[in-house]
């Protein structure tokens, strides 16, 4: 079985082809975190056309760059052989034509000469603006491309007419990298390897998810076993990361509050908010805080990787060395699976709260987690039309019941929420499980119109 060659991405599709059919300038951004597919987005867009450049910097010098771009234009545009080696002349030209020039990893360009940006600038407002050229910045360094391209601060800010913000393939499009799985596996490959199309395309879909663990990740020979550390220290520059690496260790194994990460890293509260600022703005980590609360105003926070394969990784990974090591392939069966159930728990809390829209269609506000002294709710949906969406997610090897229906109705009581009209909310409940519901529940389920009862099957046969 072989992997697909280009997974979804449609709506990013349709927006690239429909801005390179326009007859008027354009200038695009297509950045997010390296292996999201970014070049293979590009790449798909222009695919038949004859109009088209696409270029990929390399870690050279300036010149050689330069040299490098002139050779793949001409293939498209003989015209650029006889031009000055010269990125605004080399533009103009390009403009004068109406081409289509992608410069894939803008950020190596900037790093051998950092005054192209103020070229890109007086070449587009004195030349390009007025043709029919589109311009396409490419970039997986996140900090570059927000303080070189798109900050205020930036000679380049105010020019773009288009930004693709490349998130991870939702569920479903990183099914069709495992389409025969059932519902459950497809959750736990998700809950393990995500949505990162390269991630994916490491697996192998005649194995099994445990094989796919233990010769991808766990194994020093697997092609992701030391990924999250190549990342860190590659691409997001961490170069002394010891303390980081604790950090997300500490997030990683469920230390989530602020409190419980510093004594596990052993960071003073006052540093920690420095660490965590850094790891929030290279999207390693998201903040959450309660769904009913004001982010500017609440002091309320939780912490959670965003990427599965750095949770899975520095859960299972990270500082395991020597025990991986010794119990080679026996490795997934005796560091893994004794507590695999417990790590997807948070996992499918996830899964949840994104099919939560699709489940139980609404016009929501929020949906997220929400939490007070000793209640707390897995998902929480606030709804326009005054609903108050409450879901209890449940990933064991037991079934839930009618008691685990009056904790959720118990905790949903205690959210402080006004609908947009006014008023008290109405109550929907939802519960999620992996392994289903007792007769009783199911019962009263059929008997009320504020109950959902959601299995893995349910939440994937709603994201197609």
């Amino acid at each position: 079985m072989s992997h697909p060659r280009f997974v979804n991405r449609s709506d990013e599709l349709a927006l690239l082809r429909s801005r390179f059919d326009r007859d008027t300038a354009e200038f695009l951004v297509v950045y997010g975190r390296r292996r999201l597919g970014k070049s293979a987005l590009v790449r798909e867009a222009i695919r038949e056309r004859d109009d088209a450049v696409y270029w990929q910097a390399t870690e050279e010098t300036s010149d050689v760059q330069l040299s490098s771009f002139v050779e793949t234009a001409r293939e498209t545009f003989p015209v650029v052989e006889d031009i000055k080696r010269d990125w605004e002349a080399l533009l103009r030209a390009l403009g004068r034509q109406d081409a289509i020039v992608v410069l894939d990893e803008f950020p190596y360009l900037i790093e051998s000469d950092d005054a192209l940006p103020s070229k890109l600038q007086r070449v587009w407002d004195l030349h390009l603006e007025s043709t029919g050229v589109t311009l396409v910045l490419v970039g997986s360094s996140i900090s570059v491309m927000e303080e070189k391209v798109l900050s205020g601060g930036s000679p380049l800010y105010g020019r773009r007419t288009g930004t693709i913000d490349l998130p991870p393939l939702h569920l479903t499009d990183a099914q069709e990298f495992y389409p025969d799985a059932d519902p459950e596996t497809i959750v736990e490959t998700w809950g393990v390897f995500g949505g990162t199309p390269y991630y994916l395309r490491a697996l192998d879909p005649d194995a099994s998810l445990a094989e796919n663990i233990q010769s991808q990740i766990l194994s020093e020979h697997g092609v992701l076993h030391n990924e999250p550390e190549f990342l860190l220290r590659t691409e997001f520059g961490i170069r002394e990361p010891q303390t980081y690496y604790t950090i997300l260790r500490a997030i990683a194994t469920g230390k989530r509050e602020t409190g419980e990460i510093a004594d596990f890293a052993g960071v003073g509260s006052n540093s920690l908010g420095t660490y965590l600022a850094k790891l929030r703005r290279l999207r390693l980590i998201t903040r959450d805080i309660p769904i009913t609360e004001n982010p500017n105003a609440t002091r309320k926070s939780r912490y959670r990787l965003n990427e599965p394969l750095f949770r899975f990784w520095f859960r299972y990974v990270y500082g395991q060395e020597g025990p991986l090591t010794q119990l080679g392939d026996d490795a997934y069966d005796e560091l893994v699976a004794p507590s695999f159930s417990e790590y997807m728990g948070a996992m499918f809390e996830i899964v949840c709260q994104r099919a939560l829209p699709r489940l139980v269609p609404k016009t929501y506000r929020g949906v997220g987690y929400w939490w007070h002294k000793q209640h707390e709710l897995d998902v929480v949906g606030l709804a326009g039309d005054g609903t108050l969406v409450a879901g209890e997610c449940k990933y064991t090897t037991r079934q839930m019941h009618e008691g685990d229906l009056a904790d959720l109705e118990r905790s949903a009581s205690q959210v402080a929420w006004t609908p947009p009209g006014g008023g008290d909310p109405s109550y929907h409940y939802c519960c999620f499980c992996r392994s289903g519901f007792s007769e009783g529940l199911q019962a009263t389920a059929a008997e009320r119109d504020d109950i959902s009862l959601f299995t893995p099957a349910d939440i994937v046969k709603s994201q197609g």
